[in-house]
Parts: C-alpha cells; structure tokens; sequence
C-alpha cells in the first residue's frame, strides 16, 4: 500500500482528502506545516512513497520546504512532490517546477483529480522495462539505466527527480529526432497539458541546468558537453542532438 504525506494546515481540506485517500487504497499521515513534513521524511526516508505540499503554511512553507527536501542527503530527497497551489498564481507553480516539484494543482483542488495525478507519479516509478526496450541509453557522456532509474553525466552519478529522469530518457530515446510536448507529457505525466502548463518547460530548464553544471565540474572545458545537448525545435518539441 502506497504511502501519502499531506502536508497542509488546512484541516478542512486534510481531513477531506486523507478520508479519499483512504478510500482509494492509499495510507497517508497528515502534517500541518513544511518543517514537520521534512522531519517526517527524514526521520523515515523509505516511508512515504509521494508527498502533496501546500505552499502557503506557518513554520515553513511549501516552496522553502521543497528547496530544503531536494537539497537532502537522505533518501527521500527525491520523494515525488504534487504541489498544491493558488488558483491562479502562476509564480508559485513556476517557482515550485524550478525548485523540482514533480507536478502542480491549483487550489482548491478536487480530490479524485488529485489521486488521479499521484497514481500517474506512482505508476512511472514501479512500471517494469519492457522486454524488448534497452535497459540503458546513453549518447556521448550521458548515460541512464532504465531499469535501475538511474543517470550519469561523465560517469558521475547525475541527480534527477523522477520527472527529469523520465524527460531525458524520452529525449535519449528519441535522440537524433523532435518529440513534441504532448508525447514527453504522456511519458512523463500520463495525461495531456494544459493550454497554460509550462511543467515540461520547467522540468527541461531543470534538466538543462543540472547537464551543464555537472559539467562545469570537468576538468577540460573543450568536453562534449559544453556543446547545446537539447535543442528547443520552435513549435514542434524538442531534440537530443546526436
């Protein structure tokens, strides 16, 4: 049974979506703010499988929280985040993709609408390799492995959140040609965008800076990864160069 960590101060909206969860087939701790949220998952790193985070609470808010989670030395700094934000604030869902939220819903948010997006998270990290699929995908000094979600940059372990991991393996797979945002959503989201959702541009802004920075680690600045890696192809999607 897949674990859930909701943390909102609204007691209302917990209450509500902890009762659906439930309901669903989900176990879920409800906590008030962001500070209790981190302390829960580092003091069990294994325990929750996804956490829903509120931005606006007391003590520490979503956005500070998140930042705090991704820079973790623990292992639930990659904890899959849904973030819950205000109708209408496009800052914050802009600001919560940079910071490495997996997805986003306004609020007030529909509970089924919001277990839909968490089984869609849920799903990609336990859905099995395909027999006939390659288990590793690699072009110049990046490297994955599927089937242990895993990347490398220059052999160095490269450190993604799931839908990064899920973004670059769609581009290597397809490397050489344009994938178009509605694919890289259903690969990554298993839903279409909507005609305001900049979450695949975010979460390849992301994944653009975190290549580049490895990088700059490397001794040689001539290496191949100062070259462009992904290619923004104007109204059609995006490229792995090869």
């Amino acid at each position: 049974m897949e674990h859930i960590l909701v943390a909102d101060d609204d007691t209302e909206f917990t209450a509500l979506l902890t009762e659906y969860l439930g309901q669903q087939g989900f176990a879920s701790t409800a906590v008030a703010n962001g500070q209790e949220a981190l302390n829960s998952l580092a003091a069990q790193p294994q325990q929750f499988d996804a956490l829903v985070l509120d931005i606006m609470m007391p003590v520490k808010n979503g956005l500070n929280t998140l930042s705090e989670l991704r820079s973790a030395k623990h292992g639930a700094a990659n904890t899959p985040v849904i973030m819950l934000t205000a109708r209408g604030d496009d800052i914050d869902r802009i600001v919560g993709l940079e910071l490495g939220a997996d997805d986003y819903l306004a609020k007030p948010a529909n509970p089924r609408e919001l277990v839909a997006r968490l089984r869609a998270i849920l799903r990609r990290g336990t859905a099995p390799v395909e027999a006939t699929a390659q288990t590793t995908l690699q072009q110049g000094d990046v490297q994955i492995d599927i089937g242990r979600r895993q990347a490398f940059l220059d052999n160095e372990p490269l450190a993604l959140t799931d839908s990064e991991f899920l973004l670059l393996s769609a581009l290597l797979e397809n490397a050489g040609s344009i994938v178009t945002k509605e694919q890289l959503a259903q690969a990554m989201f298993d839903r279409e965008l909507g005609p305001y959702d900049r979450s695949i541009d975010m979460h390849l802004s992301n994944l653009r800076r975190k290549l580049a920075s490895g990088n700059n680690n490397a001794p040689d600045a001539n290496t191949d990864g100062d070259r462009e890696r992904i290619k923004t192809v104007r109204n059609r999607g995006y490229q792995y160069l090869v």
